[in-house]
């Protein structure tokens, strides 16, 4: 792997890149033979310089003239993360194109929606069997013209009575010249339509010029300075815009390399290999790494001790922070060095040993787990956003970090809160509005230019704080409204519970459907005689609620789960339950569940009639 040039700081703003295309070919020109890309090809990791990454780029844009598509025709792209992901975006938006990014792991009928919502001309994707699986939900895609398999082969494809052509991408051969270097678009044109993931309704989607991508991109240097040093390893998929613009202009403008993920499974091993310096991953990942951690430390002194680091460790931070008082001297100089040795140096190396910044983003990251890995050393930093912001509105740094907050707005962004505590935003990264979907952006938008987030959030001394979702609110029959997130954040934090959510709209409490972790559950079971195999009985769900009353004992009264329902089968993106970025989908929960929920209240309602009767 090439040398980058260590420390260096070398942004390349907005305005002098112009476009994405603009930052691409400037940064390749000022450094054509540093590390571009790393990817995992053929059983080896291979490098890509920027020099190389130029020449493929010329060899897609020449393929795509050849295609006839006009300016602003939608080119969409469904593929893992990796090296043909950025050559793809980069030559299609080059050519005045708008990409579409797809989700490798959505379903085919999402897939197809968003294919024919977009109206897209171009598909390009990686196998015949991908493609077989979505076409039978296009048959009445008036748009799609062209697929391109990256791995397929024309001798294997089957021609359709109709458009699509199918072609083999590596058939065209790289005897295609390149094409001009020089883009075609424009900083205020429309570089990609990314789709919202599609909790409360079908996705919408958003529109995003090439200026809101790199306005805000810069505005995180300002934040964070990227270096040309700087190592990221690209985990989440490249279709989600918090990926896109932190995993990947974001590290162009400041001319970093971006090695990608082999899989989730492969994580540790390829942490170990790849030694990162910047780490960006939802609050699920580091969740997961908590709990690894306590996993190997089941009880006793290795349990104690890495309670201890953590907590001492936290101390200290705060202590830095101004807000606590320094812990004395022998711990300070006796048994912190002793703890950073034994215990929290083993859990840094695992990430590679030379980790300079963690992020955190794309949901709100539980205190308790935010304590313990900063406690432990882990450069942790928060941020919050949303697509149509590009994304990213706030965000912490390593010397400004209050967990429980997601930061401070981005220099040159405003916010406040509107109408029952919504936080509102106005930035120059913000959408252009809604494909086709004018009376949608007319409700997102105000006249004045303020998005509506549809978040609740509290503004406290210059820090955000995220209190939940505007659409998600419960309003009991009682009158009292409740924010799901926090109580939702609260269970999860407990390794029994994989998956989570509250409910109780128009109902007098709240009640909870859960997934549970399988191994957690059997050692849960031993432990209070129940059966594993029986998570219904009326003795494990009450045994499960008195767990959970401990773990939201800090909130009202109102706020407490009063009934419970126990799933052993986790919810999966396939089964319609979870989107593409693995939110749950309320009202998906709430119809597939329906008979059960409605037997939870009906059982409260008759104890608590039983209950009344025995007090007469």
């Amino acid at each position: 792997m090439v040398e980058q040039s260590a420390g260096k700081v070398d942004i390349i703003g907005c305005e002098e890149a112009g476009t994405l295309p603009g930052l691409f070919y400037m940064r390749a020109g000022r450094c054509p033979h540093d590390c571009a890309y790393r990817e995992f090809r053929g059983g080896r990791w291979t490098d890509f310089d920027w020099s190389e990454m130029t020449d493929r780029v010329g060899h897609f844009r020449s393929c795509l003239e050849t295609l006839g598509l006009k300016r602003g025709d939608r080119a969409a792209v469904l593929l893992a993360n990796g090296t043909d992901w950025v050559v793809f975006d980069i030559a299609a938006m080059a050519s005045a194109l708008i990409t579409v990014p797809l989700y490798a792991h959505d379903s085919p009928q999402s897939v197809a929606f968003i294919l024919k919502d977009s109206g897209a001309r171009l598909l390009f994707t990686d196998d015949e069997a991908r493609w077989a699986a979505i076409r039978p939900y296009l048959e009445d895609c008036g748009t799609l013209e062209y697929v391109w398999l990256r791995d397929g082969s024309s001798a294997t494809q089957e021609e359709m009575p109709s458009k699509p052509k199918v072609i083999a991408f590596a058939e065209l051969g790289d005897d295609v010249p390149a094409g001009d270097a020089t883009p075609l678009c424009e900083s205020g044109d429309i570089a990609t339509l990314v789709y919202t993931s599609g909790t409360t309704g079908p996705p919408k989607g958003v529109m995003l010029t090439h200026e809101a991508l790199l306005w805000n991109a810069e505005a995180v240097t300002k934040f964070i300075p990227p270096l040309r040093s700087d190592v990221f390893l690209s985990l989440l998929p490249l279709a989600h815009t918090f990926e896109r613009t932190m995993g990947y202009y974001l590290a162009m403008m400041g001319g970093a390399s971006v090695t990608y993920a082999r899989s989730i499974e492969t994580l540790r091993e390829d942490l170990r290999h790849i030694r990162p310096t910047i780490l960006i991953a939802v609050p699920r990942l580091y969740e997961r790494i908590h709990d690894g951690i306590l996993s190997k430390a089941p009880g006793g002194l290795k349990r104690a001790l890495m309670g201890r680091a953590a907590e001492l460790g936290w101390r200290l931070f705060e202590a830095r922070h101004g807000r606590g008082a320094r812990p004395g001297m022998l711990e300070r100089l006796v048994l912190w060095p002793l703890l950073r040795r034994l215990v929290a140096a083993p859990v840094l190396e695992a990430f590679g040993g030379r980790l300079r910044v963690a992020v955190s983003g794309g949901a709100p990251l539980t205190v308790d787990v935010s304590h313990f890995l900063i406690g432990l050393g882990l450069p942790l930093v928060e941020g919050y956003g949303l697509t149509e912001a590009s994304p990213v509105v706030t965000a912490t740094t390593l010397e400004d970090s209050l967990p429980g907050s997601v930061g401070r707005p981005l220099t040159g962004l405003e916010v406040k809160i509107g109408k029952g505590g919504e936080l509102l935003v106005r930035s120059p990264s913000l959408m252009k509005g809604y494909w086709k979907a004018p009376d949608a952006t007319r409700e997102a938008i105000t006249e004045d230019g303020w998005l509506r987030t549809g978040d609740i959030a509290e503004i406290r001394d210059g820090r955000v704080f995220i209190v939940g979702r505007l659409k998600d609110l419960i309003v009991l029959s009682t009158g009292k409204n409740v924010a799901p997130g926090e109580i939702e954040a609260a269970i999860r934090a407990d390794r029994l519970f994989e998956q989570v959510c509250v409910i109780g709209d128009s109902r007098p409490c709240l009640a909870a459907v859960v997934t549970l972790d399988a191994g957690e559950w059997a050692a849960f079971c031993e432990a209070n005689g129940l059966s594993p195999k029986d998570p219904h009985s009326l003795a494990a769900r009450c045994a499960v609620l008195k767990r959970i009353d401990g773990l939201t004992a800090h909130l009202p009264a109102y706020a407490k789960v009063r009934a419970i329902y126990l799933s052993l089968s986790p919810w999966t993106i396939e089964d319609g339950i979870l989107t593409p970025t693995l939110k749950v989908k309320r009202h998906a929960i709430e119809k597939r569940y329906e008979q059960e929920i409605r037997s939870l209240y009906e059982e409260l309602e008759t104890a608590g009639k039983r209950t009344a009767a025995e007090g007469r």
